[in-house]
């Protein structure tokens, strides 16, 4: 299979490492990768600031760049989300189709069509899982609370094959970080408590690294972690299944 990464612009600006450690490990479970240099915003940004007719140019690029891969592959729930739920504003074109239907995040894609658990990683730290909001409930990365059902995580399958690793119990698992894109600014004190409150929750349960399939999420927890100088770190998912191996 001919696999397209999508690199999100927050991560390609902020967090370059984590658009390497999923390369890394895509090419270490031995898939073809390109990497169109094409590519720029899914679009999400500024559909979520009520801008969708704007971000219409940013969502046919998109679909331009990747139309032609098998798969389009991302370490980011909520870019997989908005281009499979939210690319209605456009033509539904085969191209279109093909793109919504076969975009997956990085978890999903190694679980459910490579069918791979143990990719050969050590990590041998307490880790606490976030479930980010877009991944959850939307793209159905894991179980939520709030359904009946059997339990199950993504993350969770693929970090207990990690050599080393501690998976930490939280008390309030699947709760939102606060972060939410543009709801960090307009309700900024909501979204701050909201946060402290998270982290507060993995340090209570003896974590050491909070990891997410969402580095949004991340970045707006290590911005108060940093601020309150708290004894925790925060890593993507991609970087602890690319450790060690």
């Amino acid at each position: 299979m001919n696999i397209g990464l999508f690199i999100p612009c927050y991560i390609d600006q902020l967090y370059p490492k984590v658009g390497i450690a999923t390369l890394e490990l895509l090419e270490k479970l031995n898939v073809q990768v390109t990497y169109p240099s094409g590519q720029t915003c899914c679009g999400q940004p500024m559909a979520n600031a009520g801008y969708e007719r704007e971000s219409l140019g940013a969502c046919q690029n998109f679909v331009k760049n990747f139309k032609d891969f098998d798969y389009v592959v991302t370490p980011s729930g909520s870019c997989a989300y908005h281009v499979k739920k939210h690319y209605n504003i456009m033509e539904q074109t085969p191209a279109t189709q093909k793109v919504r239907n076969n975009i997956f995040e990085l978890c999903d894609f190694i679980i459910n069509v490579l069918k791979i658990k143990d990719v050969g990683a050590t990590f041998p730290f307490s880790v606490g899982l976030h479930q980010s909001c877009h991944g959850l409930r939307g793209l159905r990365l894991g179980s939520c609370s709030e359904r009946v059902g059997n339990h199950y995580s993504y993350m969770e399958d693929l970090l207990q094959q990690v050599k080393g690793v501690r998976i930490m119990p939280l008390n309030r698992a699947d709760e939102c970080c606060g972060f939410g894109g543009t709801f960090a600014v307009t309700e900024e004190a909501v979204s701050i408590k909201m946060g402290k409150d998270k982290i507060k929750d993995h340090l209570n349960n003896g974590v050491e690294i909070i990891t997410a399939t969402d580095m949004s999420c991340l970045m707006h927890l290590e911005g108060l972690i940093v601020r309150n100088k708290q004894p925790i770190k925060v890593m993507h998912i991609a970087e602890i299944l690319n450790s060690g191996s």
